[in-house]
């Protein structure tokens, strides 16, 4: 007997994630994507230098630890293995010191004085009930994800407030993988959902490049039946039959042409976009030579000295940038030869902005890594436009999927979440629940709304 056929339109981790799903509930899957290689935002190439491997977006994936349906596929099995810095953060300070985000909470909490407790306080619960707390972050919206620990999350999301200067830094830079203003709930819910991982899952990465978990992916696809066509662009929704589509509400709408009804149109149309990113990457002849010690511990190392400096770039996108920068080749002998280390790290730019913000990022992190620009072997500068053109999904550097604000925040893209008018046509990419990041749960949920 011959199996319903669906097809999937790109093959992030979202896309993959969905066809996965969809295979072991019997269809006959092909998955769609229109350049080269797969894997969306988590790829790897060699971008600056012969043997310096680089993730080309995502690097350092916190919520993949942390992903109910990467648990589900067993990854592992696939290939994937995960690796852990000592510690998950460093946040350092001009005086000489950073602050460090541990995989214990008492160990972090010890660093906060008067903010000891409340950290301890707060923090303890959540981690408790991650493995719970966790499906109900990532799940579509609904009263059944409204758990007792779901519920005080979102209490303590409003209504934490620290005091001491370094636990207050050390937030604020969580705060600001938002993207946005650090004052809105969106913005402090996922600071606290990366402490928590960071207490309990971690946040690890993968060894061999991000590329490993889009192969890991498309291993499991491969054993559950189903395939990739890669280079094959898709320009036009197909007619019959299901069709998942891991893009964003303007691709969406170029493949759509006049199917959808008026009203729906306008409201992709209407999608709001966050900021972008200015992404710069780093072949060194040696290791960061960070002033604080406690840097080298870390994979992921946080450049805005005080939670106010954080706040104004966020908030207005002047003064110093709040620079993300990960080191990953400083525990994976892949990412360099030997001898010599990798550096990516970007900051957040208005929604497709022009200005060229090498110096400015390269100022930061000399400003806590004296004698860092003498280590630059080559470099590879990605503005808002070049990271669109790699991937059409990153809509002016937006690597969101789309402004995680107001309403948006939970219904992505519309009110319909996953589903469109069109009978059979959804959305499965990071412009639904529950957002961004290398997680692939946009795509598993959008498949289990077609099962």
């Amino acid at each position: 007997m011959s199996r319903e056929r669906a097809i999937v339109v790109g093959s992030g981790p979202n896309g993959l994630s969905a066809a996965i799903v969809l295979a072991r509930g019997g269809y006959a899957v092909t998955v769609f994507e229109q350049a080269a290689t797969i894997g969306g935002g988590a790829r790897s190439q060699e971008l600056t230098l012969p043997g310096f491997l680089h993730d080309v977006c995502s690097a350092v994936h916190p919520m993949a630890a942390a992903s109910p349906c990467f648990e589900a596929f067993a990854l592992t099995r696939h290939g994937l293995e995960w690796l852990h810095a000592p510690v998950a953060l460093a946040h350092p300070l001009d005086a000489g010191a950073a602050i460090i985000l541990e995989h214990s909470i008492h160990a972090t909490a010890a660093q906060f004085g008067a903010d000891r407790d409340t950290w301890r306080r707060v923090m303890s619960p959540f981690a408790e009930s991650w493995p719970r707390l966790r499906r109900d972050i990532t799940n579509a919206p609904g009263p059944h994800s409204l758990s007792v620990p779901f519920v005080r999350f979102g209490w303590d999301t409003l209504f934490v407030r620290l005091k001491d200067p370094r636990a207050r830094a050390l937030f604020a830079g969580l705060c600001a993988h938002s993207a946005h203003p650090l004052h809105l709930p969106a913005s402090r819910a996922i600071g606290l959902v990366l402490v928590v991982c960071a207490h309990s899952t971690g946040w690890p990465f993968s060894r061999g490049g991000s590329q490993r978990i889009s192969e890991a992916l498309a291993s499991c696809l491969k054993d559950a039946g189903g395939q990739i066509e890669t280079s094959s662009p898709v320009t036009t929704l197909p007619l019959t039959g299901l069709t998942l589509c891991d893009v964003t509400p303007r691709q969406m709408l170029a493949l759509s042409g006049d199917r959808f009804p008026e009203s729906f149109r306008r409201s992709l149309a209407s999608y709001r976009y966050g900021p972008g990113a200015f992404k710069v990457d780093w072949a060194l002849d040696g290791p960061i030579p960070w002033r604080a010690q406690e840097c080298r511990r870390a994979a992921t190392v946080h450049l805005g000295g005080s939670a106010e400096e954080i706040a104004r770039w966020e908030a207005t996108h002047t003064g110093r940038p709040f620079v993300l920068l990960t080191q990953l080749s400083l525990f994976d002998s892949a990412r360099a030869p030997a001898g010599k280390h990798t550096g990516w790290a970007y900051c957040h730019v208005p929604n497709g902005s022009t200005v060229d913000m090498t110096e400015a990022i390269e100022s930061q992190v000399e400003r806590f890594a004296p004698g860092f620009r003498d280590r630059i072997l080559a470099r590879n500068v990605m503005p808002p436009a070049e990271l669109e053109r790699g991937n059409p999904n990153l809509v002016g550097g937006d690597f969101n999927g789309g402004a995680l604000d107001g309403l948006q925040m939970f219904l992505r893209p519309t009110r319909r979440l996953y589903r469109t008018p069109l009978n059979g046509v959804y959305f499965c990419s990071s412009s639904t629940p529950p957002g961004g990041g290398v997680h692939g749960m946009c795509g598993y949920n959008a498949a289990h709304a077609v099962l």
